[in-house]
């Protein structure tokens, strides 16, 4: 397994973070998706590689940013 850290920006809830987990969730080989409101941070834990576009993707239609 690999972990990928993200910055997504929009998020200042606990729905937020539950959206975004949902939408990241539904990737292909995602395992685990941790989530921090406050800093955006986002750590996913995957059985594979993943490419940007499709995080960003994910997080873009979750109604958020992927900033880096």
């Amino acid at each position: 397994m690999s972990e990928h850290i993200y910055t997504v920006s929009g998020m200042t809830c606990g729905h937020c973070a539950d959206a975004v987990t949902r939408g990241l969730q539904a990737i292909d080989g995602v395992s685990s998706v941790e989530v921090d409101v406050a800093s955006g941070r986002v750590v996913v834990g995957s059985a594979r590689p993943l490419t940007t576009a499709e995080v960003g993707a994910a997080i873009t239609e979750a109604g958020y940013e992927l900033v880096g």
